[in-house]
């Protein structure tokens, strides 16, 4: 297989591609892209499953350590004011591991960026193939229904002239026949006339999953930022409430950012199988789409020297018939138009047709040969398989720094807000406040003395 122009399997998917898979019974899977098998479509889910467990036991850990500093804390004599020992390391390693998450969101971020990089310019691929064939139907058809109407009034009206001399009625018979022969051959090269898959609806359906997708982990990004940076605000406040509250969406984005691990681990694994080897799965699929044959897909997919063109013996024998119309047309200028002075007026109405048609059949040489839909798909794997995978892995990369930030946060919090002091509702306000109570009692005690 031929790869497109300037793609090449990055180090990244040869290394997740040579991961093994196993289905639900843990028998081994062949690593070759097929999402249509079951035995596939469980491997990955396996891959999903496999975060879920790491949710699970990130769960029962923090559940047993918050028991274990619950219960099984020695309990602090009476008016005791001494400062546990270890608090200080406690709340450090929590404001560590926060700013490792604050270090994550921005991985995030830049992956999330790269991602969409990715498949915007797989979309601009899709939507350039999308004008490449647009304008090779235009073309033919234009050209065809030029040329139908150059046969039913230029050459009916010719024949009409010429009348008279039968030799030369005989010649402005043959530039019809070859001017519906032109035309027949035209109409085969509008290949992608009538194919249901419409590359413009492809892209377009892309684009609208990925907006989505943008958008959900921005929001997620922007979730765990305010997480990380209200619990910092919480522990330089010493304010319990703040904290027990960001404890609580601690904990709902550590399930998210496990889920969304799983996610972004079965996108990568599959996305590696499908680029290590990705045209003969793109040939099956548009040719089970579109319907069209294998000759002329493999010419624009594979595009080399050993796949031949197979619009080559339809442009051949059109342009043998141009010419052939073009000596004739000479011909009857030559001859006729000395004896029929009316047949000039046709003559040039027809060379004019013959100009803009073989102008449009050099067009056409051009949009149909297979370097420009080649250059569009390398563009689409490079965008998917380089920067849309290189950006996932970015994500996978945040997923897991949240994922330990944030299950770190979750067992020392308890321990931090344990050292608070116990009236941290005032410690706050102002000893000059009238309305600090504090201030209010020494007033009202400085009040009764005076009496």
């Amino acid at each position: 297989m031929g790869a497109p122009p300037g793609y090449r399997p990055s180090a990244w998917v040869h290394l997740l591609h040579q991961l093994p898979r196993a289905d639900f019974q843990l028998r081994p899977v062949p690593s070759g892209f097929a999402p249509q098998e079951q035995e596939y479509q469980q491997a990955l889910l396996l891959v999903v499953a496999l975060a879920g467990l790491g949710l699970g036991l990130s769960l029962i850990f923090i559940a047993v350590y918050l028991i274990r500093f619950c219960c099984c804390r020695s309990p602090e004599p009476p008016g005791s004011k001494s400062p546990t020992p270890g608090g200080g390391c406690v709340t450090w390693s929590c404001i560590v591991a926060l700013l490792v998450g604050c270090t994550g969101i921005g991985i995030g971020f830049y992956g999330n960026s790269e991602t969409s990089d990715g498949v915007s310019q797989l979309s601009s691929a899709l939507l350039h193939a999308n004008h490449t064939l647009s304008a090779i139907d235009h073309l033919v058809l234009e050209t065809v229904e030029r040329l139908g109407e150059a046969v039913r009034t230029e050459l009916t009206t010719l024949e009409e002239v010429l009348e008279p001399r039968t030799e030369l009625v005989a010649a402005a018979r043959g530039a019809r026949r070859q001017a519906e022969a032109v035309a027949q051959q035209l109409q085969g090269l509008a290949f992608w006339q009538g194919v249901p898959l419409s590359p413009l609806q492809v892209a377009e359906d892309v684009s609208f999953v990925e907006e989505y997708r943008w958008l959900a982990y921005v929001l997620l990004l922007l979730l765990e930022l305010l997480v990380c940076l209200f619990t910092l605000l919480g522990l330089a406040k010493q304010s319990k409430w703040l904290v027990i509250v960001m404890t609580v969406m601690s904990l709902l984005v550590l399930v998210l950012s496990w889920g969304s691990m799983g996610l972004e681990a079965a996108t990568a694994v599959g996305l590696s199988d499908f680029c290590s080897n990705p045209d003969p799965y793109i040939l099956n699929l548009t040719q089970e789409e579109t319907g069209l044959s294998s000759d002329i897909l493999s010419y624009y997919f594979l595009c080399n020297q050993a796949v031949s063109n197979p619009f080559q013996q339809r442009l051949t024998l059109s342009q043998r018939a141009l010419a052939n119309i073009h000596s004739q047309l000479l011909g009857l200028e030559r001859e006729a138009v000395p004896q029929f002075p009316s047949a000039q007026k046709p003559l040039l109405s027809l060379e004019e047709t013959l100009n803009v048609t073989e102008g449009n059949f050099h067009q056409l040489v051009a949009l149909l040969h297979c370097r420009g839909l080649h250059k569009d798909y390398g563009a689409a794997l490079r965008g998917l398989c380089e920067d849309a995978l290189e950006g996932l892995l970015f994500l996978l990369l945040f997923s897991l720094l949240s994922a330990g930030a944030l299950a770190t946060a979750l067992c020392s919090l308890p321990r931090a807000w344990a050292l608070f002091p116990p009236s941290d509702d005032y410690d706050d306000t102002d000893d000059d406040d009238p309305f600090n109570p504090q201030q209010e009692s020494k007033r009202f005690v400085q009040w009764q003395s005076s009496i």
